[in-house]
């Protein structure tokens, strides 16, 4: 019998130790792809819808604005909600650090029933217990540690709202990045369309002087390599339209294949503005930027750790205080009740805890010097930002003035070398050579004026005034 019952419970142990090791919950070598159950894997949430007016059927044949863009990836992405809600978390995690100041009551309550026996079970007795009891506990005393606490917290939470403006911050700066770009992309789409057009009149050009024998078949094969250029630029930006069409939708928090459609780029991109001189530019970033105050904030929070871990080994006084009542039934018959209370108060001195606080201590001191240092490297960090950012804004403007004159001098020069090749007197290459160079410029032109819009959007990031109000290049919804 025994021996029958320890085969048994030999087969339930191996039974379970199969059942705990499958192949489907772990690979069975290290050059074995793991094979997940489908309970293991985890299903897709289903994603918010996006806002009425930015539904596909609503998008339809119009275009928004960069501020509606804006507008629209604040409240609809999962990354300022993400945010949002570590805050709220933070917000909690202070309430329940204040808890510590308030008195603890508990009460219980039990029911026992119980039988004993006596002379081998020829006498027995059965018996009830009902009891209810309430108690108070009341720390009066720490000498700091609540109170290191609460502030630890608190600076916990600010630097999680910090970091809730910053990513606020990162986002705008995200949607006009993808914006910006965009409206290039679509820019260039229509330089690249002139000059596939022009090139495609080039050719026509060249093939109707070569039937008529004052060309030679040589201006014709050049006349349609450039034009085969030219379609090939021409779906190449095409195709990145919709690359970037996609990622401004994924900006906004939307689904990738959602039809936003922005506005034009502007010819006029305020690129004479002027701009504060560097150290203002500074100061203003060590007032504004919300992630560099959210570094320093985090550094306060580990000092006032240091508080809270140094009083552990201080002394520290509390009150308690419980009341209860007892009912017994014994043979049936009712017993009178038992009544018990009591009320004191206790000092704990901590007197030798292996050194554990001393080491504690210096940990934490180690900890907030650290956090110190890493606010102290992120404020360098952000200098550095706000001044390569200024002489990016500087640049791109130079570089959108250049352009400028480089469009408008090689529109003047296509547009001789055209009549030169249409009166016999100009050469195909020298035309295709100015075509060229027109084509080169228009792209640069708009490269150039939507590179000063992303310069400027990055340097009021960078300087911590980055407003929807205040980014150029488009105008607000309420403008006509």
């Amino acid at each position: 019998m025994s021996r029958a019952l320890s085969v048994s419970a030999a087969a339930l142990v191996a039974a379970l130790s199969v059942g705990c090791v499958t192949g489907t919950d772990a690979p069975k070598a290290p050059e074995a792809r793991w094979s997940p159950p489908p309970e293991a894997i985890p299903r897709a949430p289903k994603p918010a819808p996006p806002p009425a007016d930015m539904t596909p059927s609503a998008l339809a044949n119009r275009t928004i604005s960069l501020h509606e863009a804006i507008d629209v990836a604040l409240k609809n992405s999962p990354v300022t909600r993400q945010s949002w809600l570590l805050t709220q978390s933070a917000a909690a995690d202070v309430g329940s650090r204040r808890s510590a100041w308030y008195p603890s009551v508990q009460a219980d309550f039990s029911a026992l029933r119980q039988q004993q026996s006596s002379q081998g079970g020829a006498v027995s007795s059965l018996s009830t217990t009902y009891a209810g009891s309430a108690s108070l506990t009341w720390l009066l005393l720490d000498l700091g540690g609540r109170g290191a606490d609460v502030e630890e917290a608190k600076r916990r939470l600010w630097a999680a709202d910090f970091s809730h403006n910053a990513t606020m911050n990162d986002l705008m700066l995200a949607v006009a990045q993808s914006y910006y770009l965009y409206q290039g992309a679509r820019a260039l789409l229509v330089a690249q369309d002139a000059s596939l057009k022009q090139a495609q009149e080039n050719y026509a050009a060249a093939e109707e002087r070569h039937a008529a024998g004052v060309a030679t078949i040589a201006d014709v094969l050049q006349a349609r390599t450039v034009l085969s250029q030219q379609k090939l630029a021409y779906d190449q930006v095409s195709g990145q339209i919709q690359t970037l069409r996609g990622q401004l939708a994924t900006a906004l928090g939307a689904p990738v294949d959602l039809p936003v459609d922005a506005a034009e780029l502007p010819e006029d991109v305020g690129e004479n503005v002027s701009v504060a001189a560097v150290d203002r530019l500074i100061a203003s970033a060590e007032q504004n930027r919300p992630d560099l105050a959210a570094a320093r904030v985090r550094a306060q929070a580990a000092h006032a750790r240091v508080t809270s871990v140094r009083s552990a080994g201080l002394p520290t006084l509390s009150a308690s205080a419980l009341g209860g009542r007892s009912y017994y039934d014994f043979l049936g018959e009712a017993v009178p009740y038992s009544p018990a209370w009591s009320i004191g108060l206790f000092l704990h001195v901590p007197l030798f805890r292996g050194f554990k606080t001393v080491y504690d201590t210096k940990s934490a001191e180690a900890q907030a010097r650290a956090a110190d240092a890493g606010a102290e490297s992120y404020a360098q960090q952000v200098v550095f930002q706000v001044w390569n950012s200024s002489f990016g804004v500087q640049t791109a403007a130079q570089q959108v003035r250049a352009s400028k004159d480089l469009l408008a001098s090689a529109r003047e020069s296509a547009e001789v070398a055209r009549g030169r090749y249409r009166e016999g007197v100009g050469s195909i290459l020298d035309l295709l050579t100015a075509e060229s160079a027109y084509a080169s410029a228009l792209a640069l032109d708009v490269r150039s004026r939507a590179g000063f819009l992303l310069a400027m959007a990055q340097l009021a990031h960078d300087a911590g005034t980055l407003d929807p109000a205040l980014i150029p290049g488009t105008p607000r919804k309420d403008t006509p």
